[in-house]
Parts: structure tokens; sequence; C-alpha cells
């Protein structure tokens, strides 16, 4: 037993100790060599917590052993209400010119107070964050940066009061100016892209919702919008080239974007997925659209803070995804791959999400991943939500395409010979009454009525299928003889009838018949057989002999018997009524 005690002493001792050592090291100044290029503060930062915000620079510094170690996450403090003070002690490298860059890249702090003490005095005073106008920044970037010159070889307290009324988010470093310039540089580059992605998404889902008029477009495209205008705040753009000194923006904009972005997720999620879940779902999303639109309305009107819109994300952010996956879900087990972006989306927003709240909240480090997280996760879920929308249009319109098409192809049955595939007596009253109310004043419109003789005996002798296939040479051969803008119909039996329009003399009319009749009476090749048939024709002229098709084909039909009573045994025959 008293060996187990002495084991255990012996590792208590080992862990003090080494506690000891980190305290040290935390509480050792940091160094700031130039040869680092860039040197993180956040490493020996201890904290205090100002609830009434009345405590000067010189009430903290007789405070310090109240300062701490912060609790949070790496550089981050979270949500934490009142005044923060930060203390860092520095010692600049004997060799160094001491020309530093200090920059907190994070553009939502209001208001930054920067003091550098040594020896007691302090030596220099810095005020930074969106509060302040750009004029009075001492750096015109997008980050809260600005140039301290400190004297090689020299230890510095710097002490930092941090004022702002959303996340306190604090990735502040040293840089060296080459140094700065270039993280600047990549940074800009890396908004300028993903922001011109979005700005390329939005014009395109516009575009799509002008020209084929869907709503799901145009729920997209405020989505893109509220999700780029959000990232381009975060990363303070906006602020550096856009609404430059407007502090209401600077004071709200996050809020409203964030909310918009869930509101629009929303509405889009219903939009394409609304018909695969039940009807108390749909309702529910579209009331937590609702909702989340007003609250941004709310936060507008400063009804609603911004802690408060961070509680309301924090709740309802990730709703309408899970309201949706059962609709997901129903179109996965459809094979449809629509359900598939969905969930791929999703994931992509979850763990993004996720990791932004943690580091809102302060349960996650701030670093570049992290605090891109949100923006990529964004970019992410924009393009897998540009794709389902390309996809739900195509399957719209090839629905509503293959609906015209079969509402054609009926119509077509209703109006078509199925034998011959030339219109049926329908369909040809319908083109000819059309024609009789369109009929110029000075052009005549004939009606020719054609039967064929001889054609009973070859469909008796050698069957139906020799009939048809006869019935189907001929109406080829009326087809071709007659001009491209003339109709030709099948009525049934060996009826044929064709309408022409525009002639401008009866002479034309009867060349025409004579036309039809010397097609009909040249030798028929079928598949076996060589057969010869003639036909009668009778034709009528609008407006000489009727007015209305009733009449016209009465008329076309009456001469056609009269030629054929009057000219019996003659094989073909034209007569005019």
């Amino acid at each position: 037993m008293s060996r187990l005690r002495q084991i255990i002493s012996g590792f208590a001792l080992i862990f003090t100790l080494f506690c000891m050592a980190a305290d040290a090291a935390a509480r050792s100044p940091l160094v700031l060599t130039d040869a680092a290029g860039r040197v993180e503060v956040w490493p020996v930062v201890t904290t205090m917590t100002d609830l009434d915000g009345k405590l000067t620079i010189d009430d903290v510094r007789l405070r310090v052993r109240d300062f701490a170690p912060p609790k949070s996450a790496y550089a981050t403090l979270g949500f934490k209400p009142g005044i923060e003070w930060l203390r860092a002690p520095l010692q600049v490298d004997s060799g160094s010119d001491g020309a530093w860059i200090l920059d907190i890249d994070y553009a939502l702090l209001n208001r930054v107070d920067v003091f550098f003490v040594r020896d007691g005095q302090v030596t220099h005073t810095l005020r930074l964050g969106n509060a302040l106008d750009s004029a009075a920044r001492p750096i015109a970037s997008r980050s809260h940066a600005a140039e301290v010159k400190l004297l090689s070889g020299a230890q510095y307290e710097m002490w930092l009061r941090v004022e702002s009324v959303g996340a306190k988010l604090l990735p502040i470093t040293f840089n060296k100016l080459s140094t700065f310039h270039r993280v600047a540089a990549n940074e800009q580059m890396l908004q300028g892209f993903l922001t011109t992605l979005g700005v390329c998404l939005l014009v395109f889902s516009l575009l799509q919702w002008i020209s084929l008029g869907e709503s799901m477009y145009l729920k997209y495209s405020l989505l893109v919008f509220s999700s780029a205008l959000f990232s381009v705040h975060f990363f303070g753009i906006g602020e550096q080239f856009l609404w430059t000194d407007w502090h209401w923006i600077e004071s709200h904009l996050a809020g409203i974007s964030s909310l918009m972005a869930a509101c629009a997720t929303a509405l889009f999620i219903d939009d394409v997925l609304g018909d695969d879940y039940s009807r108390r779902l749909r309702f529910l999303m579209r009331g937590i659209a609702t909702f989340l639109g007003l609250a941004a309305a709310a936060h507008a009107a400063d009804l609603l803070s911004i802690q408060q819109v961070g509680m309301l994300m924090g709740t309802l952010g990730l709703a309408p995804a899970l309201i949706g996956v059962p609709g997901a879900i129903t179109r996965i087990h459809r094979r449809d791959v629509i359900g598939v972006y969905f969930f791929a989306a999703w994931i992509g927003y979850f763990i993004a999400s996720a990791i932004m709240v943690g580091v809102v909240k302060g349960h996650i480090g701030a670093n570049f991943w992290t605090l891109h997280s949100f923006q990529i996760g964004a970019t992410f879920d924009m393009i897998l939500f540009l794709r389902i929308a390309v996809l739900r249009s195509t399957v719209v319109h090839v629905a509503a395409r293959r609906a015209t098409q079969e509402r054609e192809t009926l119509i077509s049955l209703a109006h078509t010979d199925s034998l011959t595939g030339l219109l049926n007596r329908r369909g040809f009253n319908e083109i000819l009454n059309n024609s009789l109310k369109n009929r110029e004043a000075d052009k005549l419109l004939a009606v020719f009525v054609a039967d064929l003789d001889r054609f009973k005996p070859v469909n008796d002798q050698y069957g139906h299928d020799v009939g048809d296939q006869l019935l189907i040479l001929v109406a080829s051969r009326l087809r071709g003889a007659v001009r491209g803008a003339d109709i030709v119909a099948r009525f049934g039996g060996d009826e044929f009838v064709v309408m022409a329009t525009g002639l401008n003399s009866p002479q034309q009319a009867a060349d025409l018949a004579a036309k039809l009749v010397a097609a009909i009476a040249a030798l028929f090749a079928l598949e076996t057989h060589l057969c010869q048939i003639g036909a009668t024709v009778g034709y009528a002229l609008a407006p000489k002999d009727g007015a209305d098709a009733a009449t016209l084909l009465k008329s076309a039909d009456a001469a056609m018997y009269h030629d054929k009573q009057r000219m019996r045994g003659s094989r073909e025959q034209v007569s005019a009524a």
C-alpha cells in the first residue's frame, strides 16, 4: 500500500511541475522576431471581464492578478457579455527593426482600444473597430490593423479593451509589412473568387427565373444573395469597398443576412421536396420560413438583438434541413439523385454550421479553416442546390413536354386516319372551316372529292392487306400531286378529299382535278402484284358553290357522283359542279 502511495505521489508531483511549467511558459513574454514574419499573440494572452465597462487602463493595470488564461477555445471568447480586457507581455528581439503590423483578423469587432506599456508608461495607444469611420482607422484594410513602432530589445505589455455586441473572435497577430501584405492579398483573392462565384450563381438563377418563370429559381436567388452578403460582411469586404462608414449595416447585416439565408433555404427545400412529405410538415416548413423572415425584419428594426438572432439561428437554422429529410429519403428510395444531392448538401451544411457555431460560442478555436468553414460550406451548398434546381427543372420540363406530346398525340389520333396518316373527316373539317374564314376575297378555294374506281375487285381478290397497301400508295400519290399548302384527307373506305386555297381561276381547279385523276390512273406496283385502278373526281369552288364546309363538300360529292353516272364505264372523268 505504501508503495502505491509513493507512485501516486510521484505522478502528482510530476503533474504539478508540468502545470507550473506550462503556466510559466504561458506567462513568459511573446518574442517578436523579424525572421518569423508573423507571430500569433493568443498563446500568451490572459483576460479579465469588465461587466460594467467602467474600468480604465490605469484601473486594469492595478488588477493584473485578476487576469487569467482564457477558458474558451483558441483565439475566441465567444458571446461573453461586457467589456473584455486582454493582456499580452511582449519582448522585441534585439535584432528586430521594431516595425510591426498589429492585425486582428475579425471584421465584426465594434471597438478595440490597444495600449502598449513600457517601463510603467503607456507609449502607444491605438483605436480599432468597425464603429470607427474609415478616415479614423490606422490602415484601410478589411481587418483591424495598425502599424506599430517598437524599440528593439525592449519589453512591453500590450493591453486590449474589446467591445462588441456580437461574438468576440480575436485572431491577433504581429506581422512584418511584407507578410501582412501577402496574407491580405491572398485573402482578397479568395474573397474575390468566392464573391464572383456567388454573383455568377445569382445572375444565372435570376435569368432562369425570368426565362422559365419558376419560383424555385427566385428562392435560390435569395439564398445565394443572402449567403454571399453574409460572407462579404463577415470578412470585411463590404465595409472596405461597398458600404464604408454605414454603421447601421455594419451592426445589422450579419443577423439579417443569416436569417434570410435560413429563410430562403426553407423556401427552396419546400419547393423542391414539398410534394414528398406530409402536409403538416410542409405547413411547418413554411411557418419557419415566415418566422425567420419576420425575425430578420425585427432585427433590422432593432426589436431583436444580435444575441437573440444567434439563439434563433442555433435553434431554427438547421430545422429546414431536418424537416426535409423525409422527403429526401423518399427520393432516394425512388432512386432519384436529387435526394442524394440533398443529403450531400446537408452533411456539408451541418459540418460547416457546427464549426461556425462552435467558433462563435467559444468552443472551437478560430483559425483560417474554422473562420472560413461557413463560407466554404455555403459555397458547396449553393453549387449542389443549383444542381438540384437544374435537375428539378429538367424533370418538370420533361414531364411537361411528355404531357404536351401525349396531348398532341391524342389530338393527332382524333384528327388523323390511322392507315394513311392523312387527315380524317374531323381534322379536314376544322382546317376547311378556318380556311373559309380566312379566304382572300379575290381568291378561290376548291374542295375535291375523289372516289376510287375498281378498288373493290382488287380488295376482294387479293385481300385486305393488299387493299391497305394500295390505299397507302394512293395517299402518297395524292400528296405528291398537290401543292405544298394543299390539304389531303381520307374520309373512309376509298374516298379521298383535297382542299386547295389561293386559286386564281376555275381553270386552275380543273387542272388540279385532272392531275389527281392522272396520279391515280398510273400503274401501282405492290409487293406481290401489279394493279391499275382509276378515280372519279368532282370539285366545288368557294364562294361560287358554297360559303361553308358542309355545302362545299356536298356540292363536290354531288359533282363526283353525277360524273360517275354520266360517264359510267370511263376510267377517268372530271366534272365541275
